[in-house]
């Protein structure tokens, strides 16, 4: 939470001094505008990364089993690391500094500029730096999310849809499907065999290309675009 709490103070100085605003500006009210746009993007890419995860058990011949160790303790500090993680990614990548790219540099290339970063920055948080296939699959799967959650923030003025959307993923992948860096939480493959080459590329296609492109997609045709809901907030030097 310390990290939660540092994000929001110096997104705030960021605001204040570069654009004379106050923190809100990043679109967190109306409330029960952004509380649904968070459940939305939460529903979304909690179904698609489910759906990942099923394909990929297909190809492998697997199925999922409930982890026999499952604890509630369990279940909700992995999801409140999920929550860290997510909201302190966010006020970083598609926070007060994205916010004060798109005003300075427009919304096209500030979404770039976010998403190459945002892939970048996970060469060295996933400590592959220097692996160099591992860095290109891995630029190319957290860019492509960087450049939705990117696209989700320009479009609606705010960071609460790029929160949920965030988190639906990291939530379904890390504590439901036990992918992350914690462990085995709820759900443990069983049986199967290891992807080859050609399925191993065709599970990244599909988990790491398509999904995104269908974030882009519905971004660009679903999610209404907003324009700046506080100016009131705006704050004399």
């Amino acid at each position: 939470m310390i990290g939660i709490l540092v994000g929001l103070a110096i997104s705030w100085i960021l605001l204040f001094l570069i654009e004379k605003k106050h923190i809100l500006a990043l679109g967190f009210l109306p409330i029960p505008r952004r509380a649904k746009q968070f459940a939305f993007g939460f529903l979304i890419t909690g179904t698609l990364c489910a759906l990942a995860q099923c394909f990929e058990a297909y190809l492998k011949g697997a199925d999922w089993v409930f982890y026999e160790h499952i604890s509630g303790a369990t279940v909700l500090e992995a999801l409140f690391w999920d929550f860290k993680s997510v909201v302190t990614e966010e006020l970083i990548f598609r926070g007060a500094l994205l916010y004060i790219l798109i005003q300075k540099l427009g919304s096209t290339k500030a979404i770039w500029i976010s998403a190459i970063a945002f892939g970048i920055y996970h060469w060295f948080s996933f400590d592959i730096l220097g692996n160099v296939l591992p860095m290109i699959f891995v630029f190319i799967a957290t860019g492509l999310m960087g450049f939705a959650w990117a696209y989700a923030f320009s479009k609606t003025r705010s960071i609460m849809l790029p929160i949920g959307l965030h988190l639906g993923w990291n939530a379904v992948h890390n504590t439901i499907f036990s992918k992350g860096p914690l462990g085995e939480i709820i759900l443990k493959w069983t049986g199967g065999s290891e992807l080859t080459d050609w399925s191993s590329l065709l599970n990244f296609t599909a988990s790491s290309i398509v999904v995104p492109i269908l974030l882009i997609i519905w971004i660009r045709y679903v999610v209404k675009e907003e324009t700046e809901v506080v100016p009131a907030m705006e704050l004399d030097g």
